[in-house]
């Protein structure tokens, strides 16, 4: 799951401040804390990854970053102004493909302008998007006519095509996920979480250009050093 700032405007992508984040949930058992004193920034057009055991408070995180939820303490802010609701600046894209059965691959993709009302406008950038992912010729097609791999892509492919675009973009980046490599191939830092709750454990600059290749031995470093502070080293 990924959170991509400022996506539709060319310039280095916008600045992300998180100052003294803490969340609770409300659960039968009374609250339950997720997050402890979180602070982080992305820089302008940076691509941040987040790591961290099951269930410690990524998602969240990210959560409140796009406006989700607010958050219990603490503040978030998205070039100074305080994040306080879902804004057009800021997408999240879930792991899952959320299609709409009923609607075209077109249609899937237009949804978002034709909520907000400007897809008269800009309908040129549904059909760059469905390019963009090889699905040009699909256009018409609905969700249960795509295969598997049409619908979310692989997963090796969709990584590749996400660093071109923030490349090209110059968005700002938040990732959520559980795969190191898949971090370390994407991120400029990687920001290890500890257990629930969340507070920040490390920060690993990774100190390689792009394109990156899998079997570079700094990466193979990196990698070690990840999961040393996810505790899970001596299994590797």
């Amino acid at each position: 799951m990924v959170a991509i700032a400022d996506a539709n405007v060319r310039q280095a992508g916008a600045h992300i401040d998180i100052r003294g984040v803490s969340h609770w949930f409300d659960v039968p058992a009374g609250p339950l804390q997720v997050l402890d004193d979180i602070d982080l920034t992305v820089k302008p057009g940076e691509f941040v990854a987040l790591l961290g055991p099951s269930g410690c408070g990524k998602s969240t995180l990210l959560r409140l970053v796009a406006g989700l939820e607010p958050a219990t303490a603490g503040r978030i802010t998205q070039d100074d102004a305080p994040i306080t609701r879902p804004d057009p600046s800021r997408i999240v894209v879930f792991q899952d493909p959320t299609l709409y059965p009923w609607r075209s691959v077109w249609d899937n993709v237009a949804l978002g302008l034709q909520a907000r009302g400007v897809l008269k406008a800009q309908r040129g950038r549904v059909d760059e998007a469905l390019k963009l992912v090889g699905l040009a010729d699909f256009a018409k097609a609905f969700p249960h006519q795509l295969s598997g791999g049409m619908a979310q892509r692989t997963r090796i492919a969709m990584q590749s095509e996400l660093v071109n675009l923030w490349q090209r973009a110059g968005f700002s980046a938040l990732l959520v996920t559980h795969d190191v490599e898949e971090a370390l191939f994407l991120a400029n830092r990687v920001i290890v979480l500890s257990d629930r709750p969340a507070r920040i454990a490390a920060e690993i600059v990774v100190d390689l250009p792009y394109p990156r290749h899998r079997g570079h031995a700094r990466l193979a470093e990196l990698r070690h050093e990840a999961l040393r502070h996810l505790g899970l080293d001596a299994t590797w």
